[in-house]
């Protein structure tokens, strides 16, 4: 039986990481252990972990504040596992996680995968509508969590991801603790040799935010990170990351074209409905409720303006610099 750790690193928010933990009490599959790293958080997790010491083989550590790519470090270097899990604190599993990966590594083994992310039917309507927006291929989620999508090879993402011992071994662990940190690991692994895939039973039920403006202000920490991506893999930028950009200036032009040149307003009035409209019945379709079809349009219109605006920001910000520069973001304070 292949041993697992299970590395969770954790920043202010030791009420998920409970839910987690009961989570993973539940799990049918035992050869596991878990790792809990505190990055410098000033809400420690330390009793939620304490409670949990006579259902699960678990460690806590505490460090200072370093960002979760750097985190994640710390806990490979203490893991006894064959096999690394790293998932995020606010994430749920179903008790079968763990025998779905290993049912999978037993039958068509890889030594990097990567999980999808879903919602829960707990969920408040907001937060469903934001599971919807960044899963949708009709938003950025055409770009990531799928076998095969629009930005080409499929890079796990560390919210849910797997990777063998020897992946950690030669890559040395995270490169940058923030900035894109997962999919330049996932990266410079591919480029190793390992293989990577999706898992798409091995999915999560993601948290992910409750409100429109933390959702803005992460979706804009994202814009800015595909940039940061670029800085070390230049040919990781492809035409299709540019499309939020594209849409967040095309929606703010629509007014300038009753001004310029009225056909085109009409045009663009008409396709930015439409759109609208897909986005509705398309949710509507998945979640069966209204409600959360109309947050939907909004999570999507939040998610697509600050993917852009973020984007924007950190590509302007690229053209004036020196080429060489590499951002590792562990001064960078990420939107929690």
């Amino acid at each position: 039986m292949r041993k697992y750790s299970i590395i969770i690193p954790v920043y202010n928010r030791p009420d998920e990481l409970q839910e987690l933990l009961e989570c993973l009490a539940l799990q049918t599959y035992k050869n596991f252990e878990v790792i809990i790293v505190e990055d410098g958080s000033r809400i420690k997790c330390d009793e939620v972990v304490r409670n949990f010491q006579d259902k699960l083989d678990i460690r806590y550590y505490y460090k200072e504040n370093g960002g979760q790519g750097f985190a994640r470090n710390y806990g490979f270097e203490r893991a006894s596992g064959d096999y690394f899990i790293l998932l995020d604190s606010d994430a749920l599993i179903e008790p079968d996680y763990l025998q779905i990966v290993e049912n999978k590594l037993n039958t068509s083994y890889v030594d990097l995968y990567g999980g999808p992310d879903t919602d829960h039917p707990s969920f408040t309507p907001v937060q469903k509508a934001i599971s919807y927006s960044m899963t949708s291929v009709f938003t950025t989620g055409g770009i990531r969590g799928k076998k095969n999508n629009m930005g080409g090879t499929f890079h796990p993402r560390s919210f849910n991801m797997g990777l063998s011992r020897k992946v950690w071994e030669r890559t040395n662990g995270f490169l940058t603790s923030r900035m894109g940190e997962d999919i330049l690991f996932s990266i410079g692994a591919i480029r190793m040799g390992f293989q990577s895939e999706l898992i798409p039973e091995a999915f999560i039920y993601h948290k992910r935010r409750t409100r429109f403006i933390p959702f803005f202000k992460q979706l804009k920490f994202f814009g800015r990170a595909r940039i940061n991506i670029a800085r070390f893999y230049p040919d990781e930028l492809k035409l299709v990351h540019t499309f939020p950009l594209l849409f967040t200036l095309g929606v703010c032009s629509i007014p300038l074209w009753l001004l310029i040149f009225k056909p085109f307003f009409y045009l663009g009035v008409c396709a930015l409905g439409l759109y609208i409209l897909l986005l509705f019945m398309d949710s509507l379709k998945q979640t069966r409720s209204t409600k959360v079809a109309f947050l939907s349009v909004a999570a999507a219109f939040v998610q697509l303006f600050g993917y852009g605006t973020g984007f924007l920001q950190e590509g302007w910000k690229r053209i004036w610099e020196k080429k060489t520069h590499r951002e590792t973001g562990a001064s960078i304070e990420y939107p929690s």
